[in-house]
C-alpha cells in the first residue's frame, strides 16, 4: 500500500531540502556517524559524536512548562519527541541518521500493521515480555485505554488530537472511559493480551504514522487517574519518573524493568535525565555554549539575539545544525470574530501582509524562507502556488486597501492579535506584522499568552477567542507526521475543532476542505493521495484564513558533552532525544 513508495518519495524530498541547508557544511562517514564535534550541519545526515557509552546525567531545559508530560494529553512535538523515553507506542520514527529517520518502525507492536483492503480496519500483535516499571506486563487492554482517555475524555485531557475518535466506528457517540465507565468501544477489539484491531468508519491509510503518536503509550486502567495521572506516570520504557515538580522540573532514572531485548531502537545511553522549565530562552542558549546542559527540550533552534554569537565564528559555527523543521509560521484569522467573518476582510490581511519584514524579523533566511503556502516544502505534497502574490513578498497595499473597501472597512479596522509570551521570536515576527497592517489601516493590539497554556486556555479555546475578540493568531505548525494528511487534518478539518486546547484556530469549517481530506486519506495509491494533499492546500487558501508566513528552519546548537546527536525530521526537525548520550 503506501508504506514504500510514499516513504522514499518523502526521503528524497527531505535529502533535497537538507542539502540546501543554509550553514552549508556536511560531513559524517558512510555508515551515519559523525565521530568527532562534526562541522557545521553535520547532524543532518549523520550521527554526531556517536557513542555507546552509557551513564552520566542529561539535562534538558525549556522556557515554559509542556502542555503536559502525560502521553496521552500533549501535542508539543518535543514532547512527542521526549515521551518515547518513558512510553512505548505501537510504532515510532526509527531513531537514525538522515532520511532512515523518517521510516516507521514497530515499537510496542512485533510489526507495522495489517490493514485490510480498504484500510479501514488494522491489526497490531504486541511483543511478548514488555514490562511496566512495577512488573506488571503490558497487554493490549492497556493500550486500548490509553486511546480511549486520550481521543474521548476531553473534560479531562483535552490537549492532544483527535483523530481515533474522528476515525474509529461509534466514536461520535461514545463519551469515554470516565463518562462510560461500564461500557466498551466495540471498534477496537482486543480478542487476547498481544492482539489489538481497529475498526474505522471510514479508510485511513496513514494509520501506521497514526500508531506512532504517545496516545498509544500502554496505560493500565487500575493506574489511572484522568488529569492527575501526569503525577504519577506509570513507565513502559527504559526511563520512569523520580520525581515530578509540576512546572518547575522532572528527574527520570533507568526504569528496572526494562528489557533490551524487546526493545531493539533504544540505546538508553544516560542513568538519569532531568528536564527544568521557565527558563529564560536566552539562558538556555547560554547554558548550551558553555556545556552546561545537554539539549535544550524546544527543539526549535538559539534564539535571534544568540545567532551573532554563534554564527560569526567558525569554532562555534561548527556545532550548528540548520535544518528545516518541517513546520510552518503562520497568522490564523479567526471566522467567528468579526470582522474576519468576512472573507474581503481575510484578504486584506493576506495582501497587507509584508512577509520578508516578518522574515527579517525572525533572524532572516537562517530561520527560514517566505511561505506562500500551508505545506512546507519537506513534507509530502507539497505543490508550489501562491495565491495572494504580492510584489517581492512585501505585500500590496493598493490590493488590501481594495479588498478592505469590499468587506466594508475602507478605513480599516482594530483587531488583536496574540504571541506566545516565552517566545521572543514570535512576539518579534508578530511586531513586524502589525507593523506591515498599520500601513493599510488595520491597527492589531499584540497580547501575549504562556506557551504551556496557549491552546488550552487563550488561542486554542473558542469560547475565550470570541469573547476577547482575538481576530489574529500567531500560530507555528508541524506535521504530526510528514505527510500533507499529516500536517493539515488538524489545522484545518471542521472535525478538529474542540472546545480547548484545539490546533483549528482559524475554526474552519469549509465542506469543500473536509470532504478533500477525507476522500485523500481513503486513496490507497501513494500518487494519487500526495497529489490530493496539494490540492487541499489550494482549497484553504482560496477561504484565506490563514497566512503562510515562514517555512521554519532550527539553528541548532550542540553542547561539547552531549553525544550520539542526530537531526529528526520525524520530529519538527530537533535533536532525536531517543539517541542522546552524555560524556560528562
Amino acid at each position: 500500500m503506501k508504506t514504500k513508495k510514499a516513504t522514499a518519495a518523502l526521503a528524497s524530498a527531505i535529502v533535497l531540502a537538507l542539502g540546501a541547508s543554509a550553514c552549508g557544511g556536511g560531513g559524517g562517514s558512510k555508515d551515519g556517524s559523525d565521530g568527532g564535534g562534526g562541522v557545521a550541519d553535520a547532524a543532518l545526515k549523520s550521527i554526531v559524536n556517536k557513542s555507546d557509552k552509557k551513564g552520566g546525567t542529561a539535562t534538558f531545559e525549556h522556557s515554559d512548562v509542556p502542555d503536559s508530560l502525560d502521553p496521552g494529553n500533549t501535542y508539543y512535538g518535543w514532547v512527542q519527541n521526549f515521551s518515547r523515553l518513558y512510553g512505548r507506542s505501537l510504532t515510532t520514527f526509527k531513531p537514525a541518521a538522515g532520511s532512515e529517520g523518517l521510516e516507521v518502525a514497530p515499537d510496542l507492536a512485533e510489526g507495522l500493521g495489517k490493514p485490510s483492503k480498504d484500510a479501514k480496519t488494522w491489526t497490531y500483535k504486541l511483543k511478548k515480555g514488555v514490562k511496566y516499571e512495577d512488573g506488571n506486563v503490558v497487554t493490549s487492554k492497556d493500550v486500548k485505554h490509553a486511546i480511549l482517555r486520550s481521543n474521548f475524555a476531553p473534560e479531562a485531557l483535552s490537549n492532544g488530537p483527535t483523530y481515533f475518535k474522528a476515525y474509529l466506528e461509534g466514536g461520535d457517540k461514545y463519551k469515554g472511559p470516565y463518562k462510560d465507565k461500564g461500557k466498551d468501544l466495540k471498534s477496537i477489539e482486543t480478542p487476547d493480551d498481544h492482539t489489538i484491531v481497529f475498526h474505522l468508519a471510514k479508510p485511513f491509510a496513514d494509520f501506521d504514522y497514526l500508531a506512532t503518536f504517545s496516545q498509544t503509550a500502554p496505560v493500565p486502567a487500575a493506574k489511572d487517574k484522568g488529569a492527575e495521572y501526569v503525577k504519577k506516570i506509570v513507565s513502559s520504557g527504559p526511563y520512569k519518573f523520580e520525581s515530578y515538580n509540576e512546572g518547575r522540573s522532572a528527574t527520570l532514572v533507568r526504569n528496572p524493568e526494562w528489557d533490551k531485548k524487546t526493545d531493539k531502537l533504544r540505546p538508553a545511553l544516560p542513568d538519569k535525565i532531568t528536564i527544568k522549565f521557565k527558563v529564560n530562552p536566552t539562558t538556555v542558549d547560554q547554558h548550551l555554549m558553555n556545556d552546561q546542559i545537554t539539549m535544550d527540550a524546544a527543539g526549535t533552534g538559539l534564539q535571534t539575539k544568540t545567532q551573532p554569537k554563534v554564527l560569526t565564528k567558525k569554532a562555534e559555527r561548527d556545532k550548528t545544525d540548520n535544518p528545516y523543521a518541517g513546520a510552518l509560521s503562520y497568522l490564523a484569522m479567526s471566522t467567528k470574530v468579526k470582522p474576519f467573518d468576512n472573507i474581503e476582510c481575510r484578504k486584506a490581511v493576506q495582501y497587507a501582509t509584508d512577509k520578508v519584514s516578518i522574515q527579517q524579523a525572525l533572524g532572516g533566511d537562517t530561520k527560514g524562507d517566505v511561505a506562500s503556502t500551508m505545506l512546507p516544502p519537506t513534507v509530502n505534497g507539497y505543490t508550489k502556488f501562491d495565491t495572494y502574490k504580492t510584489p517581492g513578498n512585501k505585500g500590496d497595499v493598493a490590493k488590501a486597501k481594495a479588498s478592505l473597501k469590499k468587506c466594508g472597512k475602507p478605513s480599516g479596522f482594530a483587531t488583536n492579535l496574540t504571541a506566545r509570551s516565552d517566545r521572543p521570536d514570535e512576539i518579534a515576527m508578530a511586531t513586524a506584522l502589525k507593523a506591515s497592517l498599520e500601513k493599510v489601516g488595520i491597527k492589531a493590539e499584540i497580547k501575549q499568552f504562556p506557551s504551556g497554556k496557549y491552546f488550552g486556555n487563550f488561542a486554542g479555546n473558542p469560547s475565550y477567542v470570541k469573547e476577547h475578540d482575538l481576530g489574529l493568531m500567531m500560530m507555528a505548525w508541524g506535521a504530526d507526521w510528514p505527510t500533507g494528511f499529516g500536517f493539515l487534518d488538524q489545522i484545518v478539518n471542521g472535525s478538529a475543532i474542540k472546545p480547548s486546547g484545539g490546533n483549528n484556530l482559524m475554526e474552519l469549517d469549509d465542506p469543500k476542505v473536509n470532504k478533500a481530506l477525507a476522500d485523500g486519506i481513503a486513496m490507497t495509491d501513494d500518487a494519487e493521495r500526495t497529489k490530493k494533499w496539494g490540492e487541499v492546500d489550494k482549497l484553504v487558501m482560496d477561504t484565506a484564513s490563514a497566512v503562510p508566513l515562514i517555512y521554519r528552519k532550527n539553528l541548532l546548537y550542540r553542547a561539547d558533552s552531549s553525544t550520539n546527536v542526530t537531526v529528526t525530521q520525524a520530529y519538527l526537525g530537533m535533536y532525536d532525544y531517543l539517541l542522546v548520550g552524555t560524556s560528562k
